[in-house]
């Protein structure tokens, strides 16, 4: 190992526990700017590393085996994959950085900006050192770390119900999918001398099938909960709306991220795969995941809980990728299999793009607004140009539609699942035409869904006297939602070597090659059987050059003068708000469409006139209130059965010396007959 990577380990720490030093700074000011310094530097030498072990030969190994010995010490051992998923996490910590230095000021007076900013440091660290990981027990110690720090920074509003509660929610289940990590580990290493990957992976090839197939799915709950899996995903929509925006990006952009990539380790890298329910069961999860989340996303009037909605719908999509990778693999196709596993992690660091720019422009609204509601928006694109163009940049390129990014990752989930409909038996086929169904569907929801969102939020005429008064973000908010819209066209036009160095690092777990799928004369990309070829690179600038040459001839053939004036408004002199759609109006005929799948409550107020004549109206009150039906389901009848053990339980609390005692006396008898027994 050259001293290269581990400088560049060393620097990253030392800037991350910089800005987390920065909370000991005795103005607030110098806690902000010590705080973005070191964390866009943190971002920065993350970026670096990851750069240096995808793209050349070093790694990076360390070892620290007194510390914590009798656990094994600490083990980091950043490898290509993990390479990908630290790239992730650093590229998003610098816009962060750069745009939560200012945006914290509206904190101050309020709630303890140190707190935050000790917090978020914790947290990018901490996401940082689980992608570099070697053990299980330095996974666990710093998914941990990670789960803790993010979980103080969902409470720090922490006088709002909501966020409490939005908190309460994330703690229990993030700490519900540590217990399935953990026994997901503690079932691999049983057979094995050690608790490091390698060991693990060793002795997994000894495993029995059902107790792979127990690993599998136990990682699948684990990993699921932190990335959002329907049903698992209860949390998600909750904590990012409670968070600060800022904050919101970093969960939504990066740590969910990290559940896809704790599957991958677990499932391809350890385990090297297993039988074909695997991928199946993957394929599914990923399908419902996907449409639940983006149905949802469509009837939000919360401009935050519709992004955390679309993170749903995106790790399905994630999972969908993983799912066929995985399916693939098992029947002995490893290029298609390269070929799905690519596009899972491009859509993922597509979507770490996107969504960074979006959850950084709703921030922007909410600074400039005081509101989330799309409702009391409209607008802004005249208040906050800035603002508008970034979220139309966020909302293109998270609608799939070209020449930006997002459009280039789904084009490639497509051809996975198309070229295996046509290389695979019958009942695979099937499933795989599943499969593409649900990202067609997926697409064209989540492109009526963001329609809905720039549109409610920046057109039209303001619907509310905080739209009306509202501003653009100072400079540094700007740069940093600036700098991460420009990560969506510079991933479209650089698609290619971003693909080639995501089926390079594909190359170095499971046994996968890295083929597919192939680039012909640097600019197009082709995959297997011929299923299709793009250009990311030409399509930019012919789009561009369409869109210019339009533009020149409705220049040159109107030769009158322009005259301006109001919307026809239906015989109405002035326009004003009542006249726009609302959020709720917009998807109101796709919300009764899928109908059965929301099943809102509903009522209807009808007002008259003092006389109470039922044809005199004078008022009529609409209400529909979605409680999602997972909730209702699953979450209901288990938190109503725990309060009514907690209360049972509750009458153990007798207040006597004696019976506590006892207690204790029983409780040693028991695990005493345990050990015995064992």
């Amino acid at each position: 190992m050259t001293s290269l990577p581990l400088l560049l380990f060393w620097v990253m720490v030392a800037a991350y526990a910089l800005a987390a030093a920065g909370a000991l700074a005795p103005m607030p000011r110098l806690t902000r700017s010590v705080g973005a310094a070191g964390t866009m530097l943190g971002g920065a030498a993350g970026l670096a590393l990851a750069c240096l072990v995808l793209w050349t030969s070093d790694s990076l190994a360390l070892e620290a085996p007194d510390v914590l010995a009798v656990a094994g010490g600490l083990i980091f051992h950043l490898d290509r994959l993990g390479a990908v998923f630290l790239a992730i996490v650093s590229g998003v910590a610098i816009p962060v950085g750069l745009y939560g230095g200012q945006y914290t000021t509206s904190y101050d007076g309020r709630y303890s900006t140190r707190w935050m900013w000790f917090n978020t440091s914790a947290f990018l660290l901490s996401m940082s050192l689980v992608t570099g990981a070697g053990s299980a027990f330095t996974f666990a110690l710093c998914w941990e770390l990670m789960a803790l720090s993010s979980f103080l920074l969902v409470i720090v509003e922490h006088d709002r119900e909501e966020s409490v509660r939005a908190g309460l929610w994330y703690l229990a289940m993030t700490h519900a999918g540590l217990l399935a990590i953990l026994a997901a580990f503690f079932l691999m290493g049983a057979a094995s001398t050690g608790g490091s990957f390698a060991s693990l992976r060793d002795a997994a090839a000894q495993l029995p099938a059902g107790t792979k197939n127990a690993v599998f799915l136990l990682a699948l709950a684990g990993f699921g909960s932190k990335a959002g899996v329907v049903p698992l995903h209860v949390w998600l929509p909750r904590a990012h709306p409670a968070a600060p925006s800022h904050v919101s990006a970093l969960m939504s952009a990066a740590m969910v991220k990290l559940g896809i990539y704790g599957l991958l380790r677990v499932c391809l890298d350890l385990l090297g795969g297993g039988p074909t329910w695997w991928g199946t069961l993957v394929i599914l999860c990923g399908a419902g995941t996907a449409l639940t989340g983006v149905l949802y996303a469509l009837v939000e009037d919360d401009l935050k809980r519709l992004l955390a909605y679309s993170t749903v719908e995106n790790v399905g999509l994630i999972l969908l990728g993983t799912g066929a990778g995985l399916l693939f693999r098992s029947l002995g196709e490893p290029a298609a299999a390269t070929l799905a596993f690519a596009a899972a992690l491009l859509h993922a660091v597509n979507h770490a793009a996107f969504k960074t720019t979006l959850f950084l422009g709703a921030g922007s609204i909410i600074h400039a607004t005081g509101t989330r509601n799309m409702n009391l928006l409209g607008g802004l694109i005249k208040r906050a140009p800035w603002t508008s163009a970034v979220i139309l940049v966020g909302a293109l390129a998270i609608a799939a539609l070209p020449p930006l990014n997002g459009f280039v990752s789904e084009w490639l989930l497509f051809q996975a699942f198309l070229s295996g409909v046509a290389r695979s038996q019958a009942s695979m086929a099937a499933l795989l035409t599943l499969g593409v169904g649900a990202i067609a569907l997926t697409g064209g929801l989540a492109a009526a869904t963001f329609v809905k969102a720039f549109g409610i939020s920046c057109l039209a005429i303001p619907r509310s006297p905080a739209a009306a008064g509202a501003h653009e973000s100072p400079g540094l908010m700007k740069a940093g939602m600036v700098l991460a819209a420009a990560y969506c066209p510079l991933l479209a036009v650089f698609t290619i070597p971003v693909l080639s160095t995501l089926t390079g690092a594909l190359a170095t777990v499971g046994g996968l090659p890295a083929a597919e799928p192939s680039v012909a004369i640097g600019v197009t990309v082709k995959t297997g059987h011929s299923m299709g070829a793009m250009s990311p690179v030409v399509i930019l600038p012919v789009l561009a050059g369409a869109i210019a040459l339009t533009w020149m001839l409705v220049r040159l053939a109107s030769r009158r003068p322009v005259h301006s004036g109001d919307t026809w408004g239906c015989g109405r002199i002035g326009q004003t708000p009542r006249m726009e759609y609302t959020s709720a109006a917009f998807a109101e005929p796709l919300r009764r469409v899928f109908s059965e799948m929301y099943r809102p409550t509903e009522d209807t107020a009808v007002g008259t006139t003092r006389d109470a004549s039922p044809y005199y109206i004078q008022s009529v009150t609409y209400q529909a209130r979605l409680h999602p039906w997972f909730q209702r389901a699953v979450y209901d009848p288990l938190i109503a059965a725990v309060e009514a053990v907690a209360g049972r339980t509750r009458r153990l609390q007798s207040g006597s010396v004696n019976a506590y005692l006892t207690y204790m006396v029983l409780a040693l008898i028991v695990l005493l007959g345990i050990v015995i027994g064992f």
